[in-house]
């Protein structure tokens, strides 16, 4: 993992309820504690396409991963691709094509990633956001950005592009 930290934001969860259900909306704050867009961790670290996502169990990650893909104008249902180990979206504006979604806290070596095809994916040119990524970390590329997700005391989460 890279130790030079390029920028840290603040993940708040905001509650709101609509009519029965309760839904959480994400916000991403920068260091003044504005709100920016997710798609700013890709504006920040461009040309990059494979992100390693790092945190505990419950950090996040996978909610930032689909707040991620949404705001890059996903089509599909994100949800975490525990079972299946990689999850495949489409997306349409402002990005336009596929988005691999890797879980791989499942894997038992690397092998099973080689087996189903990682390096394909990893080296596709699509953004590729992966959980668990020290499972595989002999296959990320060089230049694979290192996202970390940490709790915070208040419910609120710290994001560190390192």
């Amino acid at each position: 993992m890279k130790s030079k930290n390029m920028s840290t934001y603040t993940i708040k969860i905001k509650k709101k309820n609509e009519g029965l259900e309760a839904k959480e909306e994400l916000l991403l704050l920068n260091e003044h504690g504005e709100e920016v867009s997710a798609l700013q961790i890709l504006r920040e670290t461009e040309p990059h396409r494979v992100y390693a996502f790092d945190g505990q169990m419950g950090a996040g990650k996978t909610t930032f991963i689909k707040k991620l893909c949404e705001e890059m104008g996903s089509v599909d249902v994100v949800n975490s691709p525990t079972f299946a180990i990689v999850n495949v979206y489409d997306v349409e504006q402002p990005y336009k094509g596929e988005v691999y979604h890797f879980d791989c806290y499942r894997l038992k070596d690397i092998r099973e990633a080689m087996d189903f095809g990682a390096e394909e994916y990893l080296y596709s040119g699509n953004y590729c956001f992966i959980e668990w990524p020290e499972m595989i970390d002999a296959l990320l590329p060089d230049d694979t950005v290192w996202v970390k997700i940490t709790p915070l005391a208040n419910e609120d989460r710290k994001l560190e592009i390192l």
